[in-house]
């Protein structure tokens, strides 16, 4: 169904651009430049066949539009990447794994000991409102 109407949408849209070239233009003529040439059928004179024609393939281009548009929304037609199987991406043997990064730091940077070894922590029962005793830290000398 949807391949039929693809097919009819295709040719409807050739003879809709061939139907509008052919047409000429609304100024073309000297009697329109002063208006009501054709005063029996107004200023844009009778519907001629190919005006008839163009409207009629519009009509039938966007019905096609609009078919093509709900049938495009409710497909359930199989995939072509539906037969394609994935495979998991291969990982690094042991031996080829890259070694752990020691983290960088500054030339010239000291190693100080952490300090947070000598705080004591409040006990689960306190709401650390009291005030702890200082605790004494050691701290390196310097050479």
């Amino acid at each position: 169904m949807y391949t039929l109407v693809v097919t009819i949408h295709i040719i409807v849209c050739i003879i809709l651009v061939l139907t509008v070239l052919l047409q000429q233009g609304k100024g073309a003529e000297v009697g329109a430049v002063f208006g009501s040439s054709e005063a029996m059928f107004g200023s844009a004179g009778p519907a001629s066949a190919l005006n008839k024609l163009t409207t009629v393939v519009a009509i039938i281009f966007m019905i096609t539009s609009l078919g093509l548009t709900y049938l495009a929304a409710h497909r359930t037609g199989s995939s072509v990447m539906e037969s394609v199987k994935v495979q998991a991406p291969a990982t690094l043997p042991a031996e080829e794994a890259p070694a752990e990064v020691p983290p960088l730091q500054h030339p010239g940077a000291e190693k100080a000991e952490p300090a947070a070894k000598d705080v004591q922590q409040p006990a689960a029962g306190s709401s650390g409102a009291e005030k702890a005793e200082p605790q004494q830290t050691s701290v390196p000398a310097k050479k």
